[in-house]
């Protein structure tokens, strides 16, 4: 991903400002957020991690079996694994998504409380192409590294690195040189996304060319 400016980045993100700030339900932040998600493929990736005993859902009070979650709240809407962080930053919307959330109050480990209204000044417009063809890219690059490698929870730990690198990358939103560092060991950690990344850099071309 190019290095760009903070405020490029926000150019480029689907979350807008909106003057006046705008009245929301809490049930419309949510599906606010899921639907940023359905539209970059994210939920073929939480197939994968799923069927390879890697749901972050495990042991929550929500989750019923067999049937899926029966309370979606704004703190697990919120919330990025490693591999949907990646994609976020792929695609140049992870600051968007913090900015987006960072002004939800009531957040807490699953479970939150948050207004059922609220007023918000960033909100979502839908994506002018469709991008779910790079998550199922993803999920279909992950797939192929659990096959491939002998290591028992490969994608597990990787989900892992990805996740504490890009929150290094992004904490060091000041320091040059650590966000090159760690633009690096995500290229490194990110290198058999094979799909992904021939889709991703045709994404890219057509930004280029848009």
């Amino acid at each position: 991903m190019p290095d760009t400016t903070l405020d490029e980045r926000r150019d480029k993100s689907p979350w807008t400002t909106t003057h006046p700030p705008e009245k929301v339900s809490k049930s419309d932040v949510i599906e606010s957020g899921l639907m940023v998600l359905s539209e970059l493929g994210a939920n073929h990736i939480c197939k994968v991690c799923i069927a390879n005993s890697g749901s972050c859902c495990n042991g929550c009070r929500n989750l019923l079996d067999g049937v899926g979650c029966q309370l979606r709240n704004t703190s697990c809407t919120a919330w990025l694994c490693g591999f949907h962080k990646y994609l976020l930053y792929e695609v140049g919307q992870l600051e968007g998504w913090y900015m987006f959330w960072d002004q939800i109050p009531g957040q807490d480990y699953r479970e939150d409380f948050t207004p059922d209204e609220l007023m918000l000044e960033k909100t979502w417009q839908s994506q002018q192409q469709t991008l779910d063809h790079l998550g199922e890219a993803l999920a279909a690059d992950l797939q192929e590294m659990e096959r491939s490698h002998i290591a028992i929870g490969i994608i597990l730990t990787l989900r892992e690195k990805l996740d504490k690198n890009i929150d290094l990358y992004m904490d060091g939103e000041q320091d040059h040189k650590k966000r090159l560092r760690q633009k690096r060991k995500i290229k490194v950690l990110s290198s058999d996304f094979q799909r992904f990344h021939f889709l991703l850099n045709k994404y890219h071309k057509e930004q280029a060319e848009g």
